[in-house]
């Protein structure tokens, strides 16, 4: 499922100067798929809440819903997770913050720091699934790094771009868009996850 969009999104990790094996994080989040909707009402690969995707500029409506566009919620993820690492200045308590809210996260800092404990990662009291988040993330990216020491087999994916962006200037039918750019409709809806209707505006 990562093949479509993996480039890209290791593309701008690399553009930023940002840990690329980030890269990763939708596979945990929402097993790379863009159509992804929690119990929680989180949507998209990067598994935005409606309030965070608002703050991020992720337009919701009728017509749209940008966290599941695989663009804009790469920008937003990023954006996020980049202020996240300022906030905290460590990408493991960024990460943590992302999973579990950057308030949760500092409150957990202060109460430590009143205790007179540790503020790393492992030094907070944090939520099962957050405790389990990151080494989650550190195992995905040792499979992929050495596939053979765990005997899994990883499909090839190109290191060039799946797809490309073009701009319209009017509405457009998804039917006919597929059709312009001879590609399957499965294949364009999968590229253009944010539609929730049969037309783009």
């Amino acid at each position: 499922r990562s093949r479509k969009y993996l480039f890209h999104i290791v593309e701008e990790l690399e553009l930023r100067n940002m840990p690329t094996e980030l890269a990763l994080l939708p596979f945990i989040e929402s097993g790379f798929n863009p159509q992804a909707v929690s119990s929680a009402k989180a949507a998209g690969m990067w598994q935005f809440m409606p309030a965070t995707g608002k703050h991020f500029e992720l337009k919701q409506n009728v017509f749209r819903d940008d966290r599941r566009d695989v663009l804009a919620s790469t920008r937003a993820a990023l954006d996020y997770l980049q202020k996240l690492h300022r906030m905290f200045g460590d990408w493991h308590l960024a990460l943590a913050a992302y999973n579990w809210g950057e308030g949760s996260v500092g409150r957990a800092i202060a109460k430590n720091k009143r205790a007179g404990l540790g503020t790393a990662y492992t030094d907070l009291t944090m939520p099962m699934e957050t405790r389990f988040y990151i080494p989650k993330l550190q195992a995905v990216k040792n499979i992929v790094a050495r596939p053979e020491a765990f005997n899994a087999r990883l499909p090839d994916i190109g290191n060039h771009p799946f797809f490309q962006t073009v701009d319209i200037r009017r509405d457009i039918d998804v039917a006919l868009a597929a059709r312009l750019a001879d590609i399957s409709l499965n294949d364009f809806k999968a590229l253009n996850p944010s539609a929730n209707r049969p037309v783009i505006l």
